[in-house]
């Protein structure tokens, strides 16, 4: 072999720039993003059933990798208890029990907390966490006049948050948010994913679908607390070591990675619209001022 030969070879073998293992990851993001948002938006528009089956087994999901990032996910005895509440916890929720459904979660996490051992606190934490999430998409889905504008305001506000985040970051750069935690995120980038989120509610407004100064307050209170959750999943992750909680999603990594700002969003939001519209009138007490 030739040194010309040998060093073609070697060039080869080089891992790819960090420039272009940037794009490719843009490029899975954003080819994940076409085929998953417009699924999730259809389901959504849907309800009902529909809805409720996508959000408990994502729901389930969102447990298993919470159990496999704390170390967790072998262990059937946290795993199986965990899994079967949420699923019937989710029936109930198609049924329109919700109290039910809390009767039966609360069941499960007494189960998972005598099964888990040393690590009960982390077992309980990701059951609650994963609940939680599966009861708010419900509930803010449930109102039947407002639940579905509810439900996009919230997911829209997470998803111009996470792209302006990304972009802003990427092109500004500067100052790092949080660098024990997350040392790729910018104060730049989280600047920018709360002025998309202002964006969005303006143009909720603008479509007379609320009014346009609380919707701006809404839209300013989800941005941070979807980009508090990033930073509550990424925290999680760096405790035990884990740098993606899966590779189920291409260029995302796992329901954890993808929806830790929508969990968290999600939540505060259907709470929000709980106390102001009841049960019944969660999208209603988001929405309506």
């Amino acid at each position: 072999m030739t040194e010309g030969e040998a060093a073609s070879a070697a060039a080869s073998e080089q891992p790819p720039a960090a420039g272009e293992q940037g794009s490719r990851n843009l490029v899975m993001r954003v080819a994940a993003a076409v085929v998953l948002a417009p699924v999730a938006i259809a389901l959504a528009y849907m309800g009902g059933i529909a809805w409720s089956l996508l959000v408990t087994l994502v729901a389930v999901g969102l447990f298993a990798e919470w159990l496999a990032v704390t170390g967790l996910g072998r262990e059937l005895r946290v795993v199986v208890p965990g899994v079967v509440a949420l699923l019937l916890a989710g029936l109930c929720l198609m049924a329109g029990r919700i109290d039910a459904a809390l009767v039966v979660l609360a069941v499960g996490a007494v189960v998972v907390a005598l099964t888990s051992g040393a690590r009960r606190n982390w077992a309980i934490a990701g059951l609650l966490y994963a609940a939680g999430a599966e009861i708010a998409s419900v509930l803010l889905r449930h109102d039947p006049a407002k639940g579905f504008a509810a439900l996009m305001f919230v997911l829209l506000i997470v998803w111009v948050t996470d792209i302006g985040g990304y972009f802003a970051g990427r092109s500004i750069g500067g100052p790092k948010l949080w660098v024990q935690v997350s040392p790729k995120k910018t104060w730049a980038g989280a600047a920018g994913g709360f002025v998309a989120s202002l964006l969005v509610a303006a143009g909720f407004a603008a479509f007379e679908i609320g009014t346009t100064g609380p919707l701006l307050l809404l839209g300013a209170m989800l941005s941070v607390v979807s980009q508090l959750g990033d930073l509550f999943e990424s925290a999680v992750k760096r405790r035990f070591g884990v740098k993606d909680s899966s590779h189920i999603i291409p260029g995302h990594g796992g329901l954890l990675d993808r929806l830790d700002g929508f969990v968290a969003a999600v939540i505060v939001a259907a709470i929000f619209g709980f106390l102001r519209g009841g049960a019944d009138g969660v999208g209603r007490g988001l929405m309506v001022w």
